[in-house]
């Protein structure tokens, strides 16, 4: 295999993951395929057949999330049933506050950028989307909407995971 195959052959994954990363728009939000499952410092994606709760969040264009707080035992499977109730595309997405203040930097960089991932649901103007997600992990986490602007408007909340008894 001589050099320029070999760099051809390097570039692939990076070639076949630009799409996933910037196209956006119009599919903001559609999965492709089953769920991977990666474990998380806030948790890991959870089966819809073990989730003993749902907890509705209402997104609202005032930019607050409603409730704004979630109590959660380690070893819980929720499901959080993000509700927009404004006129404008929100997202909910689950994470560390540093994870997610670099993901909104991100989002003011590249807001057309196309993300999907187990811990964030994308929702319409009057539509509703879930997360199921199994809280494996003791701690303090955060949840926001990370459209550009919001995030900084205050379009966020908290997750407590108390240890197991």
């Amino acid at each position: 295999m001589n050099l320029k195959s070999r760099r051809s052959l390097l570039a692939l994954p990076l070639v076949l993951a630009l799409p996933r990363a910037f196209a956006h728009g119009e599919q903001h939000g559609k999965t492709a395929g089953p769920v991977v499952k990666e474990q998380k410092p806030w948790g890991i994606a959870g089966e819809p057949a073990r989730v003993r709760r749902t907890v509705d969040i209402r997104m609202s264009d005032d930019m607050k999330m409603s409730p704004n707080h979630i109590d959660v035992r380690e070893g819980d499977t929720l499901r959080i049933r993000a509700i927009n109730v404004g006129r404008v595309l929100h997202e909910i997405v689950i994470g560390t506050g540093d994870e997610l203040k670099a993901h909104a930097e991100m989002m003011k960089k590249f807001p057309n950028m196309e993300h999907e991932e187990p811990y964030m649901a994308h929702v319409p103007a009057g539509q509703r989307g879930d997360i199921v997600w199994t809280f494996n992990r003791p701690g303090d986490f955060e949840f926001a909407c990370l459209i550009a602007g919001h995030f900084e408007a205050g379009m966020r909340g908290t997750i407590r995971v108390a240890p197991k008894a």
